[in-house]
């Protein structure tokens, strides 16, 4: 039931993320209002999706996390790990263990001291099944955690995996607060506690988190005094909302920057991200998982530069891969490159017929399904809606529906997105691994298993190249997704906010941009 329950607050949030939520004039001019900065206050005005749960260690998807909470890790300006809540660490290699020592002057937002126990507790609930964590699976290789003592822990692992420092960036949350609470339900979720650069002030439900800065942060003194995370309905009114001046910064489409273009009262930041958009087939549905060759077939119907130039208006760059950018990527691997003549040959070879009507059919089935996009975001629904024209062409009978809510189970395709800047492992086990936390799709191939089970449990980075590279091999040969594009992130902000560092690299939904939020400052 517990299952069940995480997974419809997990969609919600991630929906609410996407699309924003539903105001209206009075409530928007209501929240300009109440953001009013006075003369000697720093107030930063951010357009953000909604929030329905606060929590690092369920919820994958929040840019929010990252200004109340702190890893044991944390990554800076290149993605590289650093450290966070821990001075420094050692790894013993005959045991697979890492000792963290942890800094003894960090106080929760409560007052309560930062202990080691925090940490042992934040992990066992992530890994705790009960919890139905999403991000459990990034955690499957300790075997041990001990707490030695205030400021010392230990955590062992069955092999090296040297993702595990990376997946320690995770947000820390308090056990005194939520020892013996059900995690996904507790009343902490709408009111969180961490030991971050800002605190909860106020949260008006669909309106706007009000961020109050940390006075007591251990890592220096922070630079704004508040950040509002004000609830947009979609990317179009962020856009008219930051002209308008109700808003200081938001990330905005390739068509919407335009507005802002030789205004010299915002700066512009194009971002490099390794988010990519592609087509999610889902195989617990008749049509895909009795015809497993559609995803390939298909993949060589979609037309990605015709997407990348009139969706993202060259803003992005072709996908094929997961892992296309860095040391890891397998460049000579099968790319799907357009070619309608070679979708159709792959079609009939596996026993595809067309019809009278312009659309193939197999055993009395037709080449029918939906994509299925989340409500306010325009790029994916843009997408979706040329991929249904270019497929068309193709012989296939396929429509884009707008859905408030997602059925993972039961869809038939959706226009996903995923993509990581950090350790390959990130967004590949979870996502391609057989009943993983993020395989929403019942993908499943026991030699792609294989191949990440042995990339992330390797810490020579030459068999980690080698196994990633092979995996990708073995993916196209059997593909989960038609891919089909890398975005960059385009954030636009008055010309006073000041810290944003342009050259780093971002995630999924264009997330780390707050990386160094506690440098920030408004001139």
């Amino acid at each position: 039931m517990k299952l069940k329950k995480l997974k419809i607050m997990s969609l919600v949030m991630i929906l609410s993320l996407m699309a924003g939520c539903s105001t209206s004039k009075d409530d928007s001019e209501k929240e300009s209002k109440s953001a009013v900065k006075s003369s000697d206050e720093k107030v930063l005005v951010y357009g953000s999706g909604d929030y329905t749960s606060i929590n690092p260690a369920l919820y994958e998807h929040g840019e929010i996390n990252s200004l109340i909470f702190n890893g044991i890790t944390a990554h800076d300006k290149t993605n590289k790990v650093v450290p966070g809540l821990a001075e420094s660490w050692e790894f013993d290699k005959a045991t697979n263990t890492y000792t963290f020592k942890l800094r003894n002057d960090v106080k929760w937002h409560d007052g309560e001291k930062f202990k080691a126990e925090d940490v042992k507790f934040t992990l066992d609930t992530i890994m705790n099944p009960e919890n139905a964590s999403e991000i459990a699976s990034n955690y499957e290789d300790i075997t041990k955690i001990e707490v030695v003592d205030e400021t010392t822990i230990k955590i062992s692992l069955k092999a090296p995996n040297v993702a595990m420092l990376d997946y320690l960036t995770i947000g820390i949350l308090p056990k005194h607060l939520l020892e013996g609470k059900d995690i996904v339900t507790d009343t902490y979720n709408q009111s969180p506690i961490g030991t971050g650069p800002f605190k909860i002030g106020k949260w008006d439900k669909g309106q706007s988190i009000t961020l109050e800065k940390n006075e007591d942060y251990f890592e220096k003194e922070v630079g704004l005094d508040k950040v509002v995370f004000k609830i947009v309905v979609d990317a179009k009114a962020k856009a008219m909302q930051l002209k308008s001046g109700e808003l200081d910064l938001a990330q905005v489409t390739p068509k919407d920057m335009t507005i802002f273009e030789n205004n010299k009262d915002f700066n512009t930041h194009i971002m490099k991200t390794s988010d990519y958009r592609g087509i999610m087939y889902n195989f617990n549905t008749p049509l895909f998982k009795e015809n497993k060759e559609l995803a390939n077939a298909l993949s060589y119907g979609i037309d990605r530069q015709a997407i990348l130039d009139s969706v993202l208006l060259g803003h992005g760059e072709i996908a094929y891969s997961p892992l296309q950018f860095g040391p890891y990527n397998n460049s000579d691997i099968e790319k799907f490159e357009y070619n309608t003549s070679k979708a159709k040959e792959e079609l009939e070879k596996n026993g595809w017929k067309l019809g009278t009507d312009g659309i193939y059919e197999k055993n009395g089935t037709k080449l029918s399904f939906e994509i299925v996009c989340g409500e306010g975001d325009q790029v994916r629904i843009d997408m979706a809606n040329i991929c249904t024209q270019q497929l068309k062409e193709i012989g296939a009978d396929v429509k884009v529906a707008v859905n408030s809510e997602i059925d993972w189970e039961n869809q038939d395709s959706y226009l996903i997105g995923w993509g990581s800047p950090f350790d390959p492992d990130d967004h590949t086990y979870k996502v391609f691994g057989t009943d993983k936390g993020s395989n929403f799709n019942m993908y499943s191939n026991k030699k792609v298993d294989e191949l990440l089970q042995k990339a992330r449990e390797t810490d020579v980075d030459e068999d980690r190249v080698k196994y990633y590279k092979e995996f990708q091999e073995e993916m196209v040969k059997d593909m989960p997704y038609t891919f089909i594009s890398y975005i960059d992130a385009i954030y636009v902000g008055k010309n006073n906010v000041k810290g944003i560092t342009p050259e780093t690299v971002l995630g999924h939904h264009g997330v780390g941009i707050f990386w160094n939020v506690a440098d920030w400052t408004m001139e």
